[in-house]
């Protein structure tokens, strides 16, 4: 059976609604509209949470409801309910009238029904017993302390979610997907006398829980969290100062999501609010910097086989050997700026408006080798994880705390660093990229964005990556530079 067909056998049998009925509230709610459709929505999903030698927390949650939108213009009706009832849904057309007031518009063409399916559609949360996802978290508590005894805390979480997605546009075209995601979080603390510092590791995707759960896999998750608390005991002060920066593959892609990534969405492009604006052709990185979204990698957190509009994934070339190629977008945007969607239109869930999003947002290989560029600095860091970050999308301005980093002198990797940030602007950052090497990496599948109050899993991935003099803030200042602060 079909995403489509089991999706329309979970609304409309199991609900009982009329197929045909909801179609005609769809088409008497959007005609005279410019675009729109209605978004149904059922999800369950579950959490453990496992912390002082204790499950902490134990939820199961199911939802369910759809949200209708009409598209004028630049303006946009939307009114949404958890009642998955006609009577809702003609209260709900009713709500967005008023933005149709006047307008006769002609309604958008649909999205070609080219998408694929990227993911197994099998509900995650029917897989394992709830007692052995139970004991996976003790299993992971006591492995941790076993592996070393200078462990004082372990924390663990196992997220599972089953989302099933009908879109109804008027004239009658229907388009479902079925979403598993599986998420596990590992945290671990460790001391040596008075000094405790953390590490923290995971890993998910759109996949079933066996993927994650098997001892090879988590044990080697908790080795990660491990390894990362055990290089931050022998942590110094970071430096401060302009210095070399050499990002490590995978996860530091988080930096290139949030500082270059939101600027390259089309509604801040179209608004004019982005860094980026009018830079369509120009070049805007160094040469060999290329960046992509991408929404059909197979079983990625951040992929879908539809977006939440309905238009199918894609891979979409934002910025090719240096070049600014093109912006991600949702429908509504694409068609005020006269270009395609992209399949990045994205909504938390049914309570929510689709707008542009990232899926996964990765650099491309380079063709040098990761030893010869650390090998190249004189003197500068080497970070390999991030923590948290901010960054102003319309100057560009960023800050990122760096986890996992080290001091690199002479070519040589030296001592771990603590307290260390990373600020500069974002497309002045990709200008200052100086090598790229040949060792792209995903990140473990633990991403979510959030956007003007919404959050959606996403996939970032890098190679390693020399940018030549970027501002580090640190506790401890190197001779001729000075800690910058971000305004």
């Amino acid at each position: 059976m079909s995403d489509s067909a089991k999706a329309e056998d979970l609304f409309f049998r199991r609900a009982g609604l009329d197929r045909g009925r909801v179609e005609s509230i769809v088409d008497t709610s959007l005609h005279g509209a410019d675009d729109g459709e209605m978004f149904m929505e059922y999800r369950q999903s579950e959490s453990f949470v496992w912390d002082d030698s204790r499950l902490k927390s134990a939820s199961f949650d199911t939802s369910q409801g759809f949200g209708i939108r009409a598209v004028v213009g630049e303006s946009t009706g939307y009114a949404h309910a958890s009642d998955l009832s006609e009577s809702a849904m003609q209260r709900s057309a009713a709500a967005i009238e008023a933005v149709k007031s006047g307008h006769q518009g002609t309604y958008a063409d649909n999205p070609a029904g080219t998408n694929q399916f990227q993911y197994n559609d099998d509900n995650p949360l029917d897989e394992i017993p709830f007692a052995d996802k139970v004991a996976l978290l003790e299993k992971i508590d006591a492995y941790a302390r076993e592996k070393d005894s200078r462990v004082r805390q372990v924390s663990a979480s196992l997220l599972a979610s089953w989302q099933v997605v009908e879109i109804i546009r008027a004239g009658g075209l229907r388009v479902g997907d079925i979403r598993p995601m599986v998420r596990l979080n590992i945290q671990v603390v460790v001391g040596d006398g008075d000094r405790q510092e953390s590490g923290s590791y995971g890993a998910g995707g759109r996949a079933a829980y066996q993927d994650y759960i098997n001892p090879d896999a988590w044990q080697a998750d908790v080795d990660e969290a491990l390894r990362q608390a055990v290089v931050n005991l022998d942590s110094v002060p970071a430096p401060a100062g302009e210095m070399q920066v050499v990002l490590g593959p995978g996860w530091p892609g988080i930096l290139l999501h949030e500082a270059i990534g939101h600027g390259l969405e089309g509604d801040f492009n179209r608004k004019k609010t982005s860094a980026f604006s009018g830079l369509m052709g120009q070049r805007i990185a160094a040469p060999g910097v290329t960046v992509v979204d991408d929404g059909t990698l197979a079983n990625r957190r951040g992929s879908l086989s539809i977006d939440d509009e309905g238009t199918p994934t894609q891979r979409t070339v934002l910025i090719e050997d240096g070049i600014l190629k093109g912006y991600m977008q949702d429908r509504m945007n694409a068609r005020l700026m006269g270009v395609a969607p992209t399949g990045n239109g994205r909504r938390q869930d049914y309570a929510n408006s689709p707008m542009p999003r990232m899926t996964n947002t990765t650099m491309e290989n380079g063709d040098r080798d990761p030893a010869e560029i650390l090998a190249s600095v004189k003197d500068g860091i080497y970070a390999t994880a991030f923590g948290g970050g901010q960054v102003d999308i319309t100057s560009g301005k960023f800050v990122f705390s760096c986890t996992e980093a080290y001091l690199v002198k002479d070519g040589k990797l030296g001592a771990p660093v603590k307290g260390a940030t990373l600020i500069g602007n974002g497309p002045d950052v990709l200008t200052k990229v100086s090598a790229i090497g040949n060792d792209t990496e995903l990140d473990p599948g633990i991403g979510t964005c959030g956007k003007n109050g919404q959050g959606v899993p996403v996939g970032v991935g890098q190679p390693t990556m020399l940018i030549d003099g970027l501002t580090v803030g640190g506790t401890s200042a190197m001779k001729g530079g000075g800690a910058s602060q971000l305004s």
